[in-house]
């Protein structure tokens, strides 16, 4: 369908608005008829589409890397004119365009200031307008507003002036961006970003790829989405998947499908434009953020956990500060979700452990009865062996998983600290750097292990003081099962003798146990056998 109106919008020579306002009544209708057949298999088979490209985007941006160093050998080049270094300038900017925002900026400046030197000052506002239309995504946006007003669009020539409205267009969008949350203020940035895009569109080659964007945008923004609509399906039509245009053409049609209430079409165009973004190995996104946000909602807390993690790091790697703010916005959201999603493990995990000694205790039962009773004392001595050869393999792995655990969590608070520190984002750097959430979870750690293993070891603690001196004796207070010195012995008695291990569980430092076990021995009986003796602690009989 979308060739067929490209054809008919070829055949005059010229895309004219009367033929655009013509062909998109005929086929509005039917585009639309189209998009609703999306469901939740075309979305699916999407979404694993989109994770195989996530899985190669390091492929796409290594492709991207060998361009741009590409361009800088280039300029390297002693024999280089200075139109063609100039040009080679623009070309290395545009390949760091959302991509690394710092550098384009950094490029741009010195295009400009090159071309200042050579008196091309045409070249230099050009220069200009490219830099300032990405000094909000690193948060100087007086800075990019007052640049934009130092220029004045009436006395440039006609292909400059589309530039001037096209990055007054997209300078104003990003600046809005950062006042989502104040109405009054985003409205009027949106508004200027619009009225920009309108000057904009008379400037454009009707017919292009760009013209039709933008006019797609501009319908958007007026609430006719049927000629929006339109539009964007032809441009995915006639574009390469890997096009920016294509990207933004799939986010056009999510944005739509979202206005719409049509929730299927909203995920599978975010992916769709999401892949176009992977694989121009372009960094600075918004359409995987907002796929990761809307996915959250629907329940699925990895696939949101994941795609907020790729589209921050992203973010960080491009240092755009304002993507680094949406992405940081949501990830208190996951960690809520992913908090609750650990207790439930920690509970199916608990009731595991109870089903397993339930069923142990049935095993010995119908041994018991089985057996006749002259064999009965030597087979449960053999099957007592067993089950503490069992157990003490078992509680090994249990802790190993827990250390694992334990690790993750510790990782992932510092990795949150670290990236939000980049976005310079207070609250969340405040609860990373008060411990409360590694705090908590050691402390349900510690009681599912101290339950565990005193119903393994239930005379633990007076067997050990049996091997203190009289006046060293651990006492307990009030309602703690163990205390720090006895976790310590108790991974001991199960066989992790390293320090190094035993701290990473305890999240403590190595210096901290190897001290703790240095008093222990102090306080022993026998200070050169003390650890020995504690594996002759015997486990239930």
């Amino acid at each position: 369908m979308t060739n067929l109106m490209f054809r008919f919008f070829n055949a005059s020579g010229r895309f004219g608005k009367t033929q655009v306002f013509a062909v998109l009544m005929i086929f509005a209708n039917l585009l639309v008829a189209g998009s609703e057949t999306i469901g939740r298999r075309e979305v699916a088979s999407m979404l694993k589409t989109l994770d195989s490209e996530l899985e190669n985007r390091e492929v796409y941006i290594s492709r991207r890397r060998t361009s741009i160093d590409s361009l800088k050998n280039v300029l390297k080049c002693s024999s280089i004119s200075s139109d063609d270094r100039l040009s080679t300038l623009l070309m290395l900017g545009d390949m760091y365009n959302a991509y690394n925002t710092d550098s384009a900026v950094s490029i741009y400046d010195k295009g400009a200031s090159l071309a200042r030197d050579l008196k091309q000052d045409s070249v230099a506002v050009r220069f200009e307008l490219r830099r300032l239309t990405y000094l909000p995504l690193l948060a100087f946006i007086s800075q990019a507003e007052d640049e934009l007003s130092r220029i004045d669009f009436r006395s440039l020539p006609k292909g400059l002036q589309e530039e001037y409205f096209d990055a007054a267009r997209q300078m104003y969008f990003y600046i809005a961006a950062y006042y989502v949350n104040y109405p009054d203020v985003y409205d009027r940035y949106m508004a200027k970003s619009h009225d920009a895009q309108k000057s904009l569109i008379g400037h454009l080659e009707e017919g292009s790829p760009r013209y039709m964007l933008n006019m797609g945008e501009y319908y958007y923004y007026n609430k006719e989405y049927s000629k929006t609509q339109a539009l964007a399906m032809l441009l995915i039509d006639q574009l390469q998947p890997e096009d920016n245009l294509y990207a933004r053409a799939c986010h056009l049609l999510a944005e739509i499908s979202k206005a719409r209430g049509e929730h299927y079409a909203y995920e599978y165009y975010l992916a769709l434009s999401a892949i176009a973004d992977t694989r121009g190995a372009t960094l600075e996104v918004a359409s995987l953020q907002e796929l990761g946000k809307t996915i959250y909602l629907n329940g699925d807390v990895q696939h949101a956990y994941d795609y907020l993690s790729v589209a921050l790091s992203d973010a960080v790697e491009c240092n755009a500060p304002l993507r680094i703010l949406q992405s940081s916005q949501v990830l208190p959201i996951i960690e809520r979700a992913q908090k609750a999603e650990i207790r439930s493990a920690h509970i199916r995990l608990y009731v595991i452990m109870v089903v397993m000694a339930v069923l142990l205790m049935i095993l010995a039962i119908t041994l018991y009865v089985l057996h006749r009773k002259n064999r009965q004392m030597n087979r449960m001595a053999l099957r007592l062996e067993e089950a503490n050869s069992t157990k003490d393999v078992y509680i090994s792995q249990f802790l190993n998983l827990c250390s694992i655990y334990m690790d993750k969590l510790t990782q992932f608070n510092k990795m949150v600290n670290r990236k939000i520190t980049t976005g310079k984002v207070d609250d969340l750097l405040k609860i990373t750097k008060q411990g409360k959430y590694i705090e908590e979870h050691s402390k349900e750690f510690y009681d599912v292990f101290d339950d565990a293993f005193l119903h393994i070891y239930p005379n633990f603690v007076a067997e050990v003081n049996k091997l203190l001196r009289p006046e060293e004796q651990i006492v307990l207070r009030e309602g703690e099962k163990l205390n720090t010195d006895l976790r310590i012995i108790a991974f001991m008695r199960l066989g992790i003798e390293e320090s190094s291990r035993i701290a990473q569980m305890m999240n403590y430092s190595v210096y901290t146990i190897y001290t703790y076990r240095n008093k222990l021995k102090n306080r022993a009986i026998s200070r050169e056998t003390f650890e020995g003796d504690l594996m002759n602690i015997k486990s239930v009989s």
